[in-house]
């Protein structure tokens, strides 16, 4: 089996005080209305990230690569898919087609 060919790459995880919800126009609007019902999100912090669109695009941005992603192998799998359909449609003896063949 030959020798470790497992390569390690360290994940480096920022510091979780770079992200302040000081630094976020919008989740300082939630801490507000928060606050004023008498509430505090102590994860609040946690969502900052999702506002940084020069590292991580916009919501819309990141959805729809999301989709661009798995429409590609969706297509593909679409096309294998009747390919194989009309194939075996084509080798099949003619049978009746409809419901009311009984």
């Amino acid at each position: 089996m030959g020798g470790d060919h497992h390569h390690h790459h360290k994940v480096e995880v920022p510091d979780y005080r770079i992200y302040k919800v000081e630094d976020c126009p919008e989740l300082v609007r939630v801490q507000q209305e928060l606050a004023r019902k008498g509430l505090k999100d102590p994860w609040l912090r946690n969502e900052v990230w999702r506002f940084n669109t020069k590292e991580y695009g916009t919501y819309s941005s990141r959805v729809s690569s999301m989709f661009a992603r798995g429409a590609r192998f969706g297509l593909i799998a679409f096309a294998v898919t009747l390919a194989v359909e009309t194939v075996s449609d084509m080798m099949s003896p003619e049978m009746p087609h409809g419901h009311d063949h009984h």
